[in-house]
């Protein structure tokens, strides 16, 4: 009898335990999340532009269905017209960038004036957006951020002044109009004129 007594008493002291395990178990069960992780990716941004020209034949025509190219070689004559088309071209894959152009009229003494239809290298830059920079005497910034993709005429034709004669052509026997292009980012400079000073040319 004292035994079955014990027994009851110990079966309760269990069970009472039990309870008290229970409820501190319950305190701890927390509600609780976990999310995915947050991955960066980085890549590294590039500015790319090239620069060509139509090829054209001696006397300034477009030869149709040929690769454009970097150089032309040019017959001069008195009042003659030549084709000659320097472009930048923003690649599909680049950063906007602003873009400058430095030119170099090697015939700029024997090029004919505007009129009778003839636009000059200078006018004819100024229509197609590109202004001189401050300070400096042959080179020119695009009038606005250029996009990827874009293509930026310069000029697109020269005249060499009828009334040269063949003696003042023969001084110019070897010039050359030369141009040459540089682009920078467009993201951190708000004109034209604060990115042409991360140029090599303004230093």
């Amino acid at each position: 009898m004292k035994n079955r007594k014990f027994t009851k008493v110990a079966l309760i002291a269990l069970a009472m335990v039990l309870v008290c395990i229970v409820s501190v178990a319950g305190t701890l069960a927390y509600l609780t999340s976990q999310t995915d992780e947050v991955v960066n990716t980085f890549t590294v941004g590039d500015v790319e532009i090239t620069l060509d020209e139509a090829k054209v034949t001696a006397d300034g025509v477009g030869v149709e269905g040929a690769a454009r190219v970097m150089e032309n070689e040019y017959k001069l004559i008195p009042n003659h017209s030549y084709t000659k088309d320097p472009t930048v071209h923003v690649d599909a894959d680049s950063e906007d960038c602003w873009v400058f152009v430095k030119v170099d009229n090697g015939i700029a003494g024997i090029e004919a004036t505007a009129g009778d239809g003839y636009v000059t290298i200078a006018t004819q830059m100024s229509d197609n957006g590109w202004t001189l920079v401050d300070g400096q005497t042959d080179i020119y910034a695009y009038k606005a951020i250029a996009k990827a993709g874009e293509n930026l005429q310069v000029f697109g034709s020269f005249k060499v002044d009828g009334d040269v004669d063949g003696a003042g052509l023969e001084t110019y026997a070897d010039a050359k109009i030369t141009v040459q292009a540089y682009a920078v980012q467009a993201d951190g400079f708000a004109t034209a004129a604060a990115a042409f000073e991360a140029t090599e040319w303004a230093n």
